[in-house]
């Protein structure tokens, strides 16, 4: 792709998380040599952990309570979870429980519109027509019923131009149709979907059906709207901007609008001139000369060459209104601006609006937004998101937290800059530096939240982007933790606008069949459930996690007996954790949702390394999957 600060690496062996991993490595320090010795308690039922230096791995145990629990509630918790636990897999498709089926929903290419023609194989589909179909690497989702039509709203984190464009050579764009093809691919689907007696099927030509990509107008508000750095040529007001990109996992406000998060933004700008100066803050997000898609040579806008703010106005939660198919979507600035996974909504006993937002990143952190107004059902929203503050979590090797407020009292940045150079914001209050902060999830039936920490190769290895230390300790207890672990905490006054927090870790991944200690894992895993790399999350409407992977599946080394990448299950009362589904080989399971009855749940299976689902000869193809028991029961 000739493209300088990429070296050719081909991010279609990685994840997009890995990718950019690769395209941007931090700078390297050793100097974190600590005995880190944690208590982390759940009302005094979790156990000590001792951190050895270096090691990380002597002697630490977190203790599950499911060790704790009588033979009377382990025969409770066995009937929650009312399957049978899948084995691993590491073949090409999925598979599910007995008593359970699943059917393919929508895959890439699939039309949203009848004008939109046929998926072609050997081209990746038509250029012209690609924001009229169902578009790439399907992640975060939900699930909305508007009047008498059910309608979802997925994400399309990224493209694989090896596949997106088959024929150009190393899937390089060639040209500006080549670039605005991709463009069209990614971003938002909002879809209306129907059962019939053949299962769930697009509802072709809804009036409801839109695609939103990178081309799509956007309003910009909150606090960063206007300012400077955000004007541009085409936008000298600082308040519209076109596209939504590396759009990741998802959220669903009470008043019936989707919001998705811009992840890995920095990827798709570049410039064409290298010697082009870039502002300093750009290191802290990885923005660079080499982009990933080679945008900058077909679109200007792309190009740092000639529009430098133009990154300062993406990396924002951005909120769609699906009922509102005409509406333009809005960049929620007060949210802040950095690497967004998910956004997890929550209403607080006053009735204001909590945000929990997670920087998937190495070394980044955990913040959360709580609205000045509160919600009023019925009333008006639309400045819920703008009006607030937002917090960065520290975490206390005690147990304890706090939600520490990035103001310009706190920060001496003010309130514009905050929104819009979050990360350097967080890092003056002395937030906790986290092992990839993804999915948060808040259980609907108890006063508690969970994060997903994926992995950190670099954890007591290398400092984050900024430079702040990421030491072995506390929610991060592992050092080079390439299996990753959940943490959970618990608001003060069962109130999720709290100031203060208490928190314990739910589980550990690791491999107990490999490691003795640290790297073992806590005590709810076992042989039967091994996985590595927890990523998207989402509780049912009784209290379980379901807990998606994107991690490892070479099935060997420090991975043997996981597998490819799977959905579990987890009772946040006994601790205990089984496998319900797994993906095809080379697959991230990402996104979750439930029809309005929890009868289905739908099931996003990303970048499959496979023919997956249309069979040999045939494109791997991105999917939502839809998932039911056989007897047409409840399942979330």
């Amino acid at each position: 792709m000739d493209r300088k600060d990429t070296d050719r690496i081909d991010f279609e062996d990685f994840s997009f998380d890995a990718f950019d991993e690769a395209r941007d490595p931090r700078p390297q320090t050793t100097d974190f040599d600590r005995v880190v010795e944690t208590a982390i308690s759940r009302r005094g039922l979790l156990g000590v952990l001792a951190i050895g230096s270096g090691a990380a791995a002597m002697g630490l145990g977190v203790t599950g309570l499911g060790s704790l629990m009588s033979s009377t509630s382990a025969e409770a918790a066995t009937a929650r979870f009312g399957f049978k636990p899948v084995g691993i897999a590491t073949d090409a498709t999925v598979h599910v429980p007995e008593g359970y089926s699943w059917q393919i929903l929508a895959r890439w290419g699939d039309k949203l519109f009848s004008d939109a023609g046929g998926f072609d194989h050997t081209t990746g589909g038509d250029a012209a027509t690609a924001d009229r179909v169902f578009g790439e690497n399907t992640d975060g989702m939900e699930f909305f019923v508007i009047g008498d039509r059910n309608v979802i709203a997925v994400n399309h984190e990224y493209v694989n131009p090896k596949l997106n464009l088959p024929k150009n050579e190393g899937g390089i764009p060639a040209s500006a149709e080549d670039v605005a093809k991709l463009q069209k691919l990614q971003g938002v689907t909002v879809m209306e979907v129907a059962e019939g007696d053949d299962g769930w099927k697009i509802v072709v030509d809804s009036p409801l059906n839109r695609r939103i990509n990178h081309l799509t107008p956007m309003t910009i508000s909150g606090p960063a709207a206007g300012h400077d750095l955000l004007k541009t040529e085409a936008d000298p007001s600082g308040t519209k901007s076109l596209g939504t990109y590396n759009n990741c996992g998802a959220g669903k406000t009470p008043w019936g609008t989707y919001l998705t998060c811009e992840e890995n933004f920095n990827g798709y700008f570049g410039s064409t001139d290298e010697a082009v100066s870039l502002p300093e803050d750009f290191k802290r997000y990885g923005i660079k000369t080499g982009s990933v898609y080679s945008y900058e040579k077909f679109d200007p806008r792309f190009d740092l060459a000639k529009n430098l703010n133009e990154p300062y106005r993406a990396g924002y939660i951005v909120e769609i209104a699906p009922a509102a198919p005409s509406s333009t979507p809005v960049k929620r600035t007060a949210l802040g601006r950095f690497k967004h996974e998910n956004a997890e909504v929550v209403i607080a006993p006053d009735g204001r609006v909590v945000v929990y937002l997670g920087d998937d990143e190495r070394g980044e952190f955990l913040y959360k937004f709580v609205s000045s107004a509160s919600y009023v059902p019925g009333g008006d929203t639309s400045t819920l998101l703008d009006e607030g503050t937002l917090f960065v979590a520290k975490f206390n090797e005690d147990g304890s937290g706090e939600w520490m407020a990035l103001t310009p009292e706190t920060t001496g940045m003010s309130a514009p800059e905050i929104a819009i150079r979050t990360r350097l914001a967080a890092s003056k209050v002395g937030a906790t530096t986290m092992d990839r902060p993804e999915w948060v999830a808040a259980n609907p039936i108890a006063a508690e939240a969970y994060c997903a920490l994926t992995n950190n190769k670099n954890r007591g290895v290398k400092p984050n982007a900024g430079g702040d230390a990421t030491p072995v300790g506390g929610p991060n207890p592992r050092e080079k933790n390439n299996y990753g672990q959940i943490v959970r905490w618990y608001p003060e006054g069962q109130d999720h606008a709290a100031p203060g927090f208490t928190w314990d870790l739910y589980v550990m991944a690791g491999n107990p069949t490999v490691h003795d200690g640290a790297y073992a894992g806590s005590d709810n895993i076992n042989e039967g459930n091994l996985f590595n790399s927890p990523d998207g999350m989402a509780f049912d409407t009784t209290g379980l996690l379901w807990i998606q992977t994107d991690g490892s599946d070479s099935n060997k080394g420090d991975y043997a007996g996981m597998g490819n990448n799977q959905m579990l299950v987890g009772d946040p009362v006994s601790g205990r954790i089984e496998r319900f589904l797994t993906a095809p080989i080379g697959s991230e399971v990402t996104g979750l949702c439930w029809s309005a009855d929890l009868r289905t749940m739908f099931v996003g299976i990303q970048h499959p390394d496979a023919p997956f689902p249309d069979g040999e000869g045939t494109l791997g193809r991105s999917s939502v999957i839809a998932v039911k028991r056989s007897d047409n029961a409840v399942i979330g």
